[in-house]
């Protein structure tokens, strides 16, 4: 299996991939881990990977350009743009690390584990360009409700999860059958995965009281056809924080619906 990790910290996963498992599985030839660094996809000569949210706000947001053309590098041909989309190939996952994501559980590590690539995409600064969510990433995910630098560290976590996951992996298969979050019973305790409900309405859990992060646009305005919101370049703040509370409120329905009340 292949993991491909885009980051601007290459450096950061020296560590992380040279221990344990992780690393005997490297070397044992059951995972090709392969770490590249963003800038080496940028053309200018400041190495930019960032810039300025269109509507204001706190903070840089990764530009769509080099994680299109890094992602687009590596699986040997282009995504699409508006018009036409590529077709996907269902044996790989292109996965943005994001707090504002669906959480990262142990039956998602499963099902990366039966395929055969899976690329990671580490956020930085503020956020990085939806249009990245929405036309390049198979699935935002997030490791839990917190805030983190940067997507380096969910990135490892993810690894580290489905790799013991393959076969061979830990020597003794039974030590991923038999632990927490198996999709097994154990020792004779079956489990009762109860899955979340949808919701159709808008209301906030009172007992959490949080939505999701707002989408985040940078430059360029209109990248191969998808376009960033008007509101966000009218000038008109009232409306800019109208919209971004309700593509929090349409995100947070859609990847943590457990958030809010039915």
């Amino acid at each position: 299996m292949r993991f491909d990790l885009i980051t601007i910290f290459p450096e950061f996963f020296t560590g992380p991939l040279d221990h344990g498992i992780l690393r005997r599985a490297r070397e044992a030839g059951l995972v090709d881990v392969r770490v590249h660094d963003l800038r080496a996809f940028t053309h200018d000569k400041h190495r930019t990977v960032d810039d300025r949210p269109f509507g204001g706000g706190e903070g840089m947001v990764l530009k769509p350009d080099p994680l299109f053309e890094a992602v687009e590098s590596l699986l040997g041909h282009g995504v699409g743009d508006a018009a036409h989309a590529a077709p996907r190939d269902a044996k790989t996952a292109i996965v943005l690390t994001s707090a504002a994501g669906k959480l990262f559980d142990q039956e998602a590590a499963r099902r990366y584990a039966q395929l055969e690539r899976v690329i990671l995409i580490g956020g930085r600064y503020e956020g990085v360009d939806e249009r990245v969510a929405e036309h390049l990433a198979t699935e935002e995910i997030s490791i839990g409700d917190f805030v983190l630098s940067g997507g380096e560290l969910p990135a490892a976590l993810i690894v580290d999860a489905v790799t013991r996951l393959l076969p061979g992996a830990l020597g003794n298969e039974a030590s991923s059958q038999n632990e927490s979050f198996s999709a097994t019973p154990l020792e004779g305790r079956g489990r009762c995965i109860v899955p979340l409900r949808e919701n159709t309405g808008a209301v906030l859990n009172s007992e959490r009281g949080i939505l999701l992060d707002f989408p985040h646009y940078t430059r360029p305005a209109d990248f191969r056809g998808w376009k960033v919101p008007e509101v966000l370049i009218g000038g008109n703040h009232a409306e800019v924080a109208k919209w971004r509370r309700a593509a929090a409120l349409e995100k947070t329905r859609r990847h943590r619906p457990d958030l809010l009340l039915p």
